[in-house]
Order: structure tokens, then C-alpha cells, then sequence
């Protein structure tokens, strides 16, 4: 008895967006399997307990062979190995470097050494998140780190270029860089209610107008060491910062600031006596957190300061967002009636970046 056997004969590299998912997530060939057999797959396609453990290994060892080459995308671009479609490579790396939100906030601002690879134990059975996971994601971001951090130019077009990820993800690492760089607090109980986009959307209003690429201060001496201008803050921007004590240091100038800006938020703040009555606790609050700056712990720290010395007072009041937006607006728009203020520039450059900050950490 003869028996015919249909063989079909292909070279491209088949890839199961589910199992590259259970391989990414941390799980055993043993753990995806049984992940597998509970969803049902078995009935829908007939196939055997045999079948699929052999076609998790499979997977497996492949997705084990192509990460040294997503471990440097564009090589797995360029190989000639595994023929694999490039919509197909744009998701094997896409989600290679995807992270969990509940992972990158235990990391997130601090140094990407051994001794936080260290607590990696902690954090997953704090998260949930399987350790092999946590390795894979916090050795993402290190080698991020390591690739850019002594490059010229815009971080997140490095990041993009270096691995090819999404614009949104490729700005989500240039975040995390730039966290991890100036060592920003974020661990603290009372930034606990923050989420790792809400220190994103900080981070690249920093990036835009804090740091050196912001204002195109490229070095004129070829071999300057000043390479990394995305990475880090503009020390004589930050040392600039002293001048707007007067501010809150001159007891005129701060009369008349507060002066102007009652009278253009009279009656459209609700909570108007409650501005009027702190308005110089606010201001000196906002004014001091920029005149510290220029030491490496008061940079740590500014995000535990804005929270303590104005999102704090503002929600212990019961301000409103729109409260709040109304009042930093004006705030900032008030000092340039000072005829005596002659920082003007400067004080645009900071109150830009604070004002979008504080919107976004005040959770009314």
C-alpha cells in the first residue's frame, strides 16, 4: 500500500506572534505550552500535545538564535540567514524592546548598573513580571543607554537610527536615557501616583529646552567633550537660573507680580482667595526650585520639590485643573510687565518646561 505525502518546501522564517510573546514574557517551553493548550488551541486546529510542544521548541530556539541580532537590529536587517519579511522584522524588534510599565517605573532615574540588575528579584515578584523578563528589559535599557550616550545630535533620531524602533517607543528610551543620566528621584511615596508617561512627557519638554541640543550649543573645539547635548542639562542654564531670585527676593518686584496677576484673574478663578492668600508661598516655591539646580542633588530632586512646594499646596486646596492652567499661565506671562526684571529670556526658557510639567503632575 502506497501512502502520498504532500511535502511543501520554503526557506522563510515562520514566525507565531503569540509564542514570541510567551518567549518574551519570560515563560518555559513547558509553561507556554500549558499558556497554549488553555487557550484552546488544540481543538481549533487538531493538532496533538506532541505537536505543539515540538512546535513551542521550534519557536523558541528560533526567537534564542535571532536575539543576538535584535540585540543590534539593524544586523538582523542585513543578515542573510533567516528570510523574514521586513514588516515581520519591524515587529520582532518592536516588540523585543517594548517594556512593561510596572518594570520601567521601579527602574526609572536610576543608574543602569549591576547594582540595580541586583534588585531585579524584588522588583518581579513586586510586578509580577517573570525575572527572566526583568533581565531582558532592564539589559534593553542599558544597552540603549551605553549605544547613545556618547553620541552628538538628537537622542531620539540616534535611538531610531541605532535601533529602529517606532517614533514613540524610540522617545519613550530616549526618556528612560535621560532619567537614568541625571539620576532623576522618581521612587518616592509621594510621586508614587505618576506614571512612567507622565515622567515621559516631562522628560521631553526637558530634552526640547533644558539641554545643551536645546538651544544648538554644539562645541566649537572638534575635540570637545561635550557629545552627549540631549543627555545632559545646560549647566550655565542651570547656573543662569540664580538670577531670577529677585523674583521673590525683592519685596517690590514681588508685590507687583502678585498685583498683576490677581487683577487678571479676578473673578475667572474660583479658587481666587485661596491664590491671593499663597500666592508668595507658591511663587517662592516655583522661583527656588529653579535657583537649586545648579546642585546634582537639587536636580534629583525636582520632582519630589514641585510636588512638595506647588502641586501639594494646590490640591490641599481643592484648586481645579483649570484653575491651575489659568494661573501658570498668567503667572508666566505677568512677569514681563517687570519693568525691573531683565531676565526675561531666562525666565521664559524655565517656566516653559515647568509650566507643562506641572499641568501634567497635578492630578485634580
Amino acid at each position: 500500500m502506497t501512502s502520498e505525502l504532500d511535502i511543501f518546501v520554503g526557506n522563510t522564517t515562520l514566525i507565531d506572534e503569540d509564542v514570541y510573546r510567551l518567549w518574551l514574557d519570560g515563560y518555559s517551553v513547558g509553561d507556554a505550552v500549558a499558556l497554549r493548550v488553555r487557550s484552546g488551541i488544540l481543538e481549533q486546529t487538531g493538532a496533538t500535545a506532541a505537536v505543539l510542544q515540538s512546535d513551542t521548541m521550534d519557536h523558541y530556539r528560533t526567537f534564542h538564535m535571532l536575539e543576538r541580532l535584535l540585540h543590534a537590529p539593524p544586523k538582523l536587517l542585513h543578515q542573510l540567514i533567516y528570510q523574514i519579511p521586513p514588516s515581520r522584522q519591524a515587529l520582532l524588534i518592536e516588540r523585543y524592546y517594548a517594556f512593561d510599565e510596572a518594570f520601567v517605573r521601579e527602574v526609572l532615574g536610576k543608574k543602569l548598573s549591576k547594582g540595580t540588575k541586583k534588585d531585579l528579584d524584588d522588583i518581579s515578584t513586586k510586578t509580577g513580571i517573570t525575572l527572566k523578563s526583568c533581565r531582558r528589559q532592564f539589559d534593553n535599557f542599558k544597552r540603549v543607554f551605553k549605544v547613545v550616550e556618547e553620541m552628538r545630535g538628537s537622542l531620539v533620531d540616534n535611538i531610531q537610527q541605532h535601533f529602529l524602533l517606532s517614533d514613540r517607543l524610540a522617545r519613550d528610551y530616549a526618556a528612560i536615557v535621560f532619567f537614568a543620566n541625571n539620576r532623576f528621584e522618581t521612587g518616592k511615596k509621594k510621586l508614587q501616583y505618576l506614571s512612567f508617561g507622565d515622567f515621559a512627557f516631562c522628560a521631553e519638554l526637558m530634552i526640547q529646552n533644558w539641554t545643551l541640543g536645546a538651544v544648538g550649543e554644539a562645541p566649537t573645539d572638534p575635540d570637545s567633550q561635550v557629545d552627549d547635548m540631549d543627555m545632559d542639562l545646560d549647566k550655565e542654564f542651570l547656573q543662569d537660573l540664580k538670577e531670577l531670585k529677585v523674583l521673590v527676593a525683592d519685596k517690590d518686584l514681588l508685590d507687583l507680580h502678585k498685583s498683576l496677576v490677581c487683577t487678571a484673574l479676578r473673578g475667572k478663578l474660583g479658587v481666587f482667595s485661596e491664590m491671593e492668600a499663597n500666592f508668595k508661598n507658591l511663587s517662592r516655591g516655583l522661583v527656588n526650585v529653579a535657583t537649586k539646580l545648579t546642585h546634582n542633588k537639587d536636580v534629583r530632586d525636582l520632582f519630589v520639590d514641585l510636588v512638595e512646594k506647588f502641586v501639594e499646596p494646590c490640591r490641599s486646596d481643592h484648586w481645579p485643573l483649570s484653575d491651575v492652567r489659568l494661573f501658570l499661565n498668567q503667572y508666566s506671562a505677568s512677569v514681563h510687565s517687570l519693568d525691573g526684571f531683565r531676565h526675561q529670556a531666562l525666565w521664559d526658557r524655565y517656566m516653559g518646561t515647568l509650566r507643562g510639567c506641572l499641568l501634567r503632575l497635578y492630578h485634580d
